[in-house]
């Protein structure tokens, strides 16, 4: 199996050094070796949120890649001197699944409503002809009883998909992913957020030359200002002060993150 990839610390959040590509061939090492990892797809808002949240933070730290969403991840992490670029959601979904239609690999996607599932699974069919699709379903957004959550995991793994595509959004399918790890079969869990709602089309994304250069949060306050207006207004400024008391800095292997 690969070597885990260096990781830089963000605020006492450990994000992986890692590209696309790097992050693709990762997941075939675990789908072909069987393994049992999570990843955490975080940007800014994962970071701030694991400042006030010490549990979603050890989540982070312990994942099998945390991967850099946003730009602001990368920049920390080239200021700290690593070689690393942007994990889009919606980039890593297309990625991963091209490989998917060459390796056979096969999905399953949990999250989002029965509409934007509907539209997403639509989109995946026609945009990569004999992509294997195990299964989708939408949790209701209530906690679920021990009932209905033994009855959940029974039906994903049923289905045997080597990957679980988890969009509950930040912190919740974090939460989620960690908690269901050793109960759910599927070598690859990976939290993407919003993505699909940004793939499936139902929520519009940023034009690129705004997601290149660190933009894409005005595109996305605009969008959906009363929603997200705490969490970029807010957060911005919370992280530039927390990146001047405590700079980033690449972590050795033998280290814990979050030191």
């Amino acid at each position: 199996m690969a070597t885990p990839p260096t990781r830089v610390d963000v605020l006492g959040v450990g994000i992986s050094c890692i590209d696309l590509p790097s992050t693709v061939d990762i997941f075939a090492d675990w789908i072909a070796e069987e393994h049992r990892q999570y990843v955490c797809v975080t940007g800014m808002h994962g970071v701030m949120e694991s400042q006030t949240d010490a549990t979603l933070r050890d989540i982070h730290n312990a994942s099998g890649l945390t991967t850099p969403d946003g730009m602001p991840m990368v920049w920390a992490g080239r200021r700290a001197g690593a070689e690393i670029s942007r994990v889009y959601g919606p980039d890593l979904m297309d990625a991963v699944l091209c490989r998917a239609v060459e390796e056979g690999w096969s999905s399953y996607f949990l999250g989002g409503s029965e509409s934007v599932l509907t539209e997403l699974v639509a989109t995946l069919g026609a945009r990569y002809p004999g992509l294997a699709v195990a299964g989708s379903e939408s949790p209701p957004f209530r906690p679920l009883s021990e009932e209905e959550d033994a009855a959940m995991v029974e039906r994903v793994n049923a289905a045997a998909p080597d990957i679980v595509w988890v969009g509950l959004g930040t912190p919740k399918q974090e939460r989620f992913m960690a908690s269901h790890r050793q109960r759910l079969d599927a070598p690859v869990l990976v939290g993407v957020g919003a993505a699909f709602d940004l793939v499936a089309g139902t929520l519009p994304q940023a034009p690129p030359w705004m997601r290149r250069n660190g933009l894409e949060w005005v595109y996305r306050l605009g969008t959906e200002p009363r929603r997200l207006w705490r969490r970029y207004l807010l957060n911005g400024p919370r992280f530039a002060v927390g990146m001047v008391r405590r700079p980033p800095r690449l972590i050795r292997s033998s280290e814990p993150s979050g030191t």
